[in-house]
């Protein structure tokens, strides 16, 4: 009897042997009150009497599903977002909601329909990371009630209409064109200033137009063969002639 007993007793013990890992915080509850929380190692409860339920606490991830959301100024958009979370007080987490993953999950989803329902299509674009960080904090104010510390909220996708897409398609390639016609008009109005300078330049010199004309005749006769058609200012023929004449 005495040996049938402490058999019992081994396995009781053996029974009672729990292992709570470094990222994890187990919750007691004996007869079904909190009694506290184990930290890592490990742990003995007293079985039927004492229960424990691991909690772990390391950085973890919701995903938000695709949300159809009308915008402020009545777009239909598609948007879809992940929430980085921590369990921060574990006794919370257990007593005071059910599924603290499911119940943050969907507030997140809620939250994430009414902030990006009240903002414009083109803040909910230029301003992603200020819509991200206005459903963070809204989900945290909720989610600290339950021992959840939210660490971040990401936008990841918006999904645009069809028809919403081409017209932004379009307006892209009319400011790309509308910006190489103003690129194309500087480097004319550039090249008309330097034109004009020179021209002032060549014409304040004493024979600076013919000597550049000559040079342009030079360039433009490269080939014995060609045969060139031009007109020459008048006053480099009277030049010609008076050089002709002072020869005679």
């Amino acid at each position: 009897m005495l040996y049938f007993v402490i058999i019992v007793i081994i396995i009781c013990i053996f029974s009672g042997l729990r292992i709570v890992n470094q990222y994890e915080r187990g919750v007691v509850l004996t007869l079904g009150k909190y009694s506290g929380i184990y930290q890592p190692g490990l742990r003995v409860i007293i079985p039927i009497f004492q229960r424990m339920i691991r909690v772990d606490v390391r950085t973890n991830t919701i995903d938000i599903p695709k949300q159809e959301v009308i915008t402020k100024d009545n777009v239909t958009v598609n948007v879809d977002a992940v929430v980085y979370f921590r369990v921060a007080d574990s006794e919370k987490a257990i007593l005071e909601v059910a599924n603290y993953i499911y119940a943050s999950s969907q507030f997140a989803q809620a939250a994430l329909r009414d902030v990006t329902g009240n903002v414009e299509l083109d803040s909910l674009l230029g301003k992603r990371d200020e819509v991200s960080a206005q459903i963070k904090e809204i989900v945290d104010a909720q989610t600290e009630k339950w021992g959840i510390d939210i660490e971040s909220v990401k936008i990841q996708n918006i999904e645009l209409p069809q028809d919403m897409k081409r017209a932004m398609a379009k307006q892209a390639e009319a400011e790309r064109e509308r910006r190489a016609v103003i690129i194309t008009a500087e480097g004319e109005k550039s090249a008309a200033v330097a034109v004009s300078e020179a021209a002032a330049i060549l014409t304040k010199t004493p024979g600076g137009i013919n000597i550049r004309t000559l040079q342009t005749l030079e360039k433009i006769s490269v080939e014995p063969s060609q045969k060139t058609l031009f007109v020459l200012p008048a006053d480099l023929i009277e030049n010609v002639k008076s050089v002709l004449g002072g020869h005679k």
